[in-house]
């Protein structure tokens, strides 16, 4: 195993099972308690070990390549799977968590937007915020201002919860976000499917940039791609860290930022490809969830491809920001999760 970079602000290793035992997650929300005992029913057996990581933010790099050695995007039009790699593979798979800066804050409550969602499913992880907080560690993705996103691998996911709409199975409005509180414990029950044997996912907290007006700013946009660029960067390391062949790093990522945020969706997905091309990622899987979520990043593909790097195979970051502040990106609204 490699030296610990110098740009961790925190590395600790965690056994699943002591975990779970030692700091049991405290849940306030009836249906949320309904998700757990699916999830971690009497007498369940938790393993493997969590490794918890905190990253100061990292300088972008003065140029991007769109060469040979670029990420590779790849669009679907679906929502997080966080289905496991072919057994033996080389490939180390990280999915984002739209985080707060303050890391699972609102787990224990009736709120159920992405990350709550990320939680109920891998119930590790308000463990996870409980241990942290009573050892003094801060779970904080952004300090004084900046990005210190965090990485969470190896947590279990034990149950999957479904959000979609589905009349006959009680949730015409689905359950995603506020939608969730209101729904009836046998709604939630039905939802919830238990995962025998869990399967194992990596994590990327990091949050994005908020409630913004208007025209979005030269120094918003540095600093939602200086925060992306840190997290993904993070990932490489660790994922090189922990394994001694030559991993193959793939990030899966959607709109970030573009629900209770208000990002604009075509700005979030073109800075989180430029993220992926600068940290060297192999692929970046952006999960777009419907047709309207794939114009938008084919836009945002586009725009990078054609627009700001037409025929180049590299160009500097400093000119592409400017170029991008430029097009005249507006804020959008919260939609209220």
């Amino acid at each position: 195993m490699q030296d610990l970079p110098m740009n961790l602000i925190c590395h600790q290793r965690f056994e699943t099972r002591e975990l779970v035992t030692d700091f049991p997650s405290q849940l306030h929300d009836g249906n949320k308690i309904v998700v757990y005992d699916i999830a971690c029913p009497p007498g369940c057996s938790h393993g493997g070990q969590i490794v918890f990581s905190r990253w100061d933010k990292m300088p972008l790099p003065r140029m991007v390549s769109l060469g040979k050695h670029r990420a590779v995007f790849e669009a679907r039009e679906d929502v997080f799977g966080y289905e496991p790699p072919p057994k033996g593979s080389s490939v180390v798979e990280w999915y984002l968590n739209f985080a707060h800066h303050d890391l699972f804050c609102a787990y224990g409550g009736s709120l159920f937007a992405q990350d709550e969602m990320q939680v109920a499913e891998h119930p590790a992880l308000g463990s996870l915020r409980e241990a942290l907080l009573q050892r003094g560690i801060n779970p904080w993705t952004v300090e004084d201002g900046e990005p210190t996103p965090v990485l969470v691998t190896g947590v279990e996911r034990r149950c999957r919860v479904a959000t979609d709409r589905d009349v006959l199975m009680g949730r015409p409005r689905g359950l995603y976000g506020n939608e969730f509180a209101a729904a009836s414990p046998e709604v939630i029950k039905r939802a919830t499917k238990p995962i025998t044997p869990p399967t194992i996912t990596n994590l990327i907290a990091m949050e994005a940039s908020a409630y913004g007006m208007g025209e979005y700013r030269l120094k918003e946009i540095e600093s939602i791609l200086s925060t992306a660029f840190t997290g993904f960067s993070a990932a490489q390391s660790e994922s090189h860290r922990e394994n001694t062949q030559n991993p193959q790093v793939v990030i899966h990522t959607g709109f970030w930022g573009c629900g209770a945020y208000g990002g604009n969706r075509v700005l979030m997905a073109l800075l989180q490809l430029m993220a992926a091309c600068l940290a060297e990622v192999d692929r970046l899987v952006f999960h777009t969830h419907n047709e309207s979520g794939s114009d938008a990043f084919e836009q945002a593909r586009r725009i990078l491809e054609g627009d700001l790097m037409p025929a180049k195979d590299r160009a500097e970051v400093s000119l592409l920001l400017r170029d991008i502040q430029a097009m005249g990106f507006q804020w959008g609204v919260s939609d209220g999760n």
